[in-house]
Order: C-alpha cells, then sequence, then structure tokens
C-alpha cells in the first residue's frame, strides 16, 4: 500500500487532458505543437529540481534524502515518455513515408 501511495504522488505532478475539438488545422498543428512544447518544458523544469536536489545532497545541504530520489525519478519517467512518444511520431512518420512510395 505504501508503494501505492508513492506512485500517486510521483504521478500528482502530471495532467493529462484530452485535447479539445479544433475547427480547423492551423489549430490543430498549434495545439498539438503547444502541448509537445508544454511537455518538453516540463520535462526541463524537472530535470532542473533533479539536479538541483543532487547538488544539494552532494553538498550535504540536502535534508531529505526522498525528494532527491522521487525527483530523479520523476524526470528519469517523463525523458523515457517524450522518447517514447517522439519514437512513435518517427515511426508513423515512416509508415507514411512507405504508403507514399
Amino acid at each position: 500500500m505504501a508503494s501505492l501511495a508513492g506512485i500517486e504522488a510521483i504521478s500528482s505532478g502530471f495532467t493529462l487532458s484530452a485535447p479539445a475539438p479544433a475547427s480547423a488545422k492551423a489549430t490543430d498543428d498549434t495545439a498539438f505543437a503547444s502541448s509537445v512544447t508544454g511537455a518538453i518544458d516540463e520535462l526541463r523544469s524537472l530535470q532542473s529540481e533533479s539536479d538541483t536536489l543532487k547538488v544539494a545532497a552532494v553538498t550535504g545541504d540536502l535534508d531529505d534524502i526522498h525528494s532527491a530520489m522521487i525527483a530523479s525519478s520523476r524526470a528519469a519517467v517523463t525523458l523515457e515518455l517524450v522518447a517514447a512518444v517522439r519514437n512513435k511520431g518517427v515511426d508513423a512518420f515512416n509508415e507514411i513515408m512507405r504508403m507514399q512510395a
């Protein structure tokens, strides 16, 4: 049960929302671009927080090692998610190129 609480604590920072229906192609492109940009910005902030806590842990200024480990895990999981989305996008692009050939 403690591990479930830990997972909920880690995932509490992530928010998923259903995309709103768009009326034009330009709106779809903008929505997709803004969601990708938002995910990358979130990844950068998580990595920055993780790096700050790592430095604090190494210098001995960190009181709670758990917060550093949680921040590091959140950054790692988010990086894996962004990499998986990128890989799926590249695979989809390659599949479209094969269909056109």
